[in-house]
Formats: C-alpha cells, sequence, structure tokens
C-alpha cells in the first residue's frame, strides 16, 4: 500500500511539473481581452436619470478602465455644466419678468 501511495504521488507531481514546465510555446493562460463599456451614454439626445442608473462600467484585475471612467465623468459634468447655465439663464429671465410686467403696466 506505501509504494502505491508513493507511486502514485511521483506521477501526479510529474504530471503537474510538466504541465506547468513543460508548456512548450503555448502560454498557460492567454490573455484575456479587456472588457468594453457595452452601452455608453447616448450622444443624441441629453442624458437622464434612467441612462445613469443603466450604465455598468466593465471591471479589470485592478478595478474600473480609467479610461471609460473619465469619458463617463466628462460627459456627465458637461451635461451638469449646460443645465446649471440653463437653470441660471430661466432664474434670470424669471426674476427679471415680473420686474418688466410691473414696470410696463405702470407705464400705462
Amino acid at each position: 500500500m506505501f509504494w502505491f501511495l508513493l507511486i502514485t504521488m511521483v506521477v501526479v507531481v510529474a504530471a503537474v511539473t510538466l504541465a506547468v514546465v513543460g508548456g512548450g510555446d503555448s502560454e498557460v493562460l492567454p490573455d484575456a481581452a479587456p472588457e468594453q463599456l457595452v452601452d455608453p451614454l447616448p450622444l443624441s439626445r441629453p442624458v437622464d436619470r434612467s441612462d445613469v442608473e443603466a450604465l455598468r462600467l466593465p471591471v479589470t484585475a485592478r478595478g474600473y478602465r480609467m479610461e471609460d471612467v473619465d469619458d463617463v465623468l466628462d460627459r456627465l459634468a458637461a451635461e451638469l455644466a449646460e443645465r446649471d447655465a440653463r437653470i441660471a439663464e430661466l432664474e434670470a429671465a424669471l426674476a427679471g419678468a415680473p420686474a418688466r410686467g410691473t414696470a410696463e403696466g405702470d407705464e400705462r
């Protein structure tokens, strides 16, 4: 029984050693293609809440792909800046509308 276990262990160690060292020209594990952002933010319309909720960034070995995260953050920052400017413009127009309306009413 002892010899059977000893021979089995030698065969297993030899097989593992040959598999690791004697792999030849082929790689043990081929490089996996990096994941790509499957469904980016839409370019044809403004981003809305459902777009952000549905967004899934691809994961790499060390976290998220920096290029994809930077693109998404740049796009969201531009959209927010555009909306902030539009809100400020509308608030200024709204603040000026009653004053102009009362001034025009007083002139009559």
